[in-house]
């Protein structure tokens, strides 16, 4: 078998460059847990579901270099400490719900389906205890539309996109189920 050599990263894209023992990988950080990320193939933005510790889930748009504030901040709150911690240079989710809501975001992926028109644009993601689903969209600068989508009993583990662009729901009982209009 043959190595394969994987390309570095450019000095601008780590966060880390100069400090000693930096590593090569890092392009951004401060996630908690980040569970399922996905391109927006449209736009080439890319989202992420950090699972938060105890009370807060987030929606994360990430870009190079920055810092989305693990251990400081869970969601747009303070962690440590709990109150009048420094959010300087922090970056904060595009949207967050509370453990009322759910225990564990699972990232979703970007609707560009004919089937679901009225959600082409919006990133679609879940929660594994709750079941719900929830739709949001993003104008590059802030939330515009945040709405639950479907209440389900499903514990949902992943969602997926086909090369149709349609979105399918995955969960634990081994089902995989399509989003579709209501009937």
């Amino acid at each position: 078998a043959r190595d394969r050599v994987l390309p570095s990263l450019s000095e601008a894209d780590n966060p880390f460059v100069g400090n000693a023992g930096a590593r090569g990988e890092i392009w951004a950080f401060g996630l908690r847990n980040p569970w399922r990320m996905a391109f927006d193939a449209a736009t080439g933005l890319l989202w992420v579901g950090d699972v938060g510790q105890n009370d807060w889930e987030e929606v994360d748009l990430v870009e190079k270099g920055l810092n989305y504030g693990w251990n400081i901040m869970e969601g747009a709150h303070c962690f440590r400490p709990r109150t009048g911690c420094d959010r300087t240079g922090l970056q904060l989710p595009v949207a967050e719900y509370s453990s009322a809501e759910g225990c564990s975001i699972i990232g979703g992926s970007v609707a560009r389906s004919g089937v679901l028109p009225s959600l082409t644009g919006a990133y679609v993601y879940g929660d594994f205890c709750s079941g719900n689903i929830w739709g949001l969209r993003h104008d590059g600068q802030s939330l515009t539309e945040q709405a639950l989508l479907v209440s389900s009993d499903l514990r949902i583990t992943s969602f997926g996109v086909d090369q149709a662009g349609e979105l399918y729901v995955l969960a634990r009982d081994a089902g995989i189920y399509r989003l579709v209009p209501k009937q």
